[in-house]
């Protein structure tokens, strides 16, 4: 079995799957990628047993069809140092070794049977389809990654949750903490459903929608989910459980509204915030008449800071406590120039909007408070 391809499509395409391979795998054939050479097209794949990535390029010349598996880190750190240039392959089927000739010289190495590598999980019959702009679905993911839990005993916050009706979709992440609700209005299903996609995947397309055009095609069922992108498609199990109501969290009626320059506020969160406590992060937030004042204390090292800055409020002056670390980090996900802070009381929710929202979005960003010491 012999085929030609260029090293540079090749490396480039095999870096972007080798992401899903774990450090350490149950099966050592996970370990490596499985290509497939089917009609001059060469298939790739890269599975972890949970998800499974693949992606295809045109071959320059190939001799027939076949099958075989062969180290990803070998691979990947041999193409790692050859510029562009035609490569070579010639695979041995009766014992599996690989021969790759690039211009100046050979690699030879041994291949696997491709029949030990698991097949990825095929969707059932009653799979839902849906259609997703790839410039709105990377949004969506980019916003609510961050909020995502680390939480082994409630599984369904360790993920993002994609609530799909027939007039928009939504996908919310919330670690008890803090909550992201991103709804996009430029995409719908054509029924009610939901799926909550993990961690590990919903990284893997942040990675990759950045450099898709068009459409994403999502179809999943009860268990898996499959992403098909205009050159990657990826197929991963599912967080099975149910996710909590998320809309009884938001506070609806927030009588203390401030408009804040974004920048502004970020850069003086950083600045104060280096003198809150280490163990707590502490930071309050004191609001009067068209500024705020943000101050921060650690008694134990007798330090203090605070800080005015100028916004838009004209309410009854209120105090409020935050984790500084987790609000520069709403922050850090909001695009806008200028947010809003809508507070009810220093003990419910302080919710965060941008003050211009994007076209066919609504993004809402909620952060619980702290207690303050005083």
């Amino acid at each position: 079995m012999k085929f030609i391809v260029s090293s540079t499509a090749l490396f480039s395409h095999l870096q972007a799957i080798s992401r899903v391979i774990n450090s350490r795998n149950s099966l050592p054939i996970l370990d490596c990628f499985l290509f497939e050479l089917r009609d001059g097209t060469l298939f790739m794949t890269a599975s972890d047993n949970d998800t499974t990535l693949s992606t295809s390029i045109e071959v320059n010349e190939s001799d027939s069809d076949g099958r075989f598996a062969v180290s990803s880190k070998t691979l990947l750190e041999a193409l790692k140092e050859i510029p562009e240039q035609p490569l070579s392959f010639h695979i041995e089927t009766s014992n599996m070794e690989i021969t790759v000739q690039y211009q100046n010289g050979k690699y030879s190495l041994m291949g696997q049977n491709a029949d030990e590598y698991p097949q990825a999980q095929e969707l059932g019959s009653n799979a839902v389809q849906v259609t997703i702009g790839a410039d709105i679905l990377m949004n969506g993911v980019n916003r609510s990654l961050f909020a995502t839990a680390d939480d082994e005993l409630r599984p369904v916050m360790n993920g993002i949750y994609f609530d799909i009706s027939t007039e928009d979709i939504t996908l919310v992440a919330s670690d008890g903490h803090k909550l992201v609700r991103c709804k996009t209005y430029a995409a719908h299903g054509a029924e009610k459903a939901a799926f909550i996609l993990p961690k590990k995947p919903a990284n893997l397309l942040k990675g990759l929608l950045p450099k898709e055009q068009g459409d994403v095609q999502i179809g999943f069922d009860d268990r898996n989910a499959m992403f098909t992108l205009e050159n990657y498609q990826m197929i991963c199990r599912l967080i099975e459980g149910r996710y909590p109501n998320y809309n009884s969290v938001i506070p609806q009626n927030n009588p203390h509204r401030a408009i804040i320059d974004r920048a502004l506020f970020i850069s003086a969160l950083r600045r104060v915030s280096v003198f809150s406590s280490q163990s707590s992060s502490l930071i309050k937030l004191s609001l009067s008449e068209n500024q705020m004042k943000i101050s921060a204390q650690d008694i134990d090292f007798s330090t203090s800071a605070e800080e005015t800055i100028v916004c838009q409020y004209d309410g009854n002056p209120m105090s409020i406590g935050f984790k500084s670390s987790f609000l520069i980090d709403i922050l850090n996900n909001i695009s806008a120039q200028n947010i809003i802070i809508e507070l009810a009381d220093p003990s419910r929710a302080g919710v965060i909007v941008p003050e211009e929202q994007e076209e066919n979005e609504d993004l809402l960003m909620l952060l619980m408070p702290m207690m303050l010491n005083d």
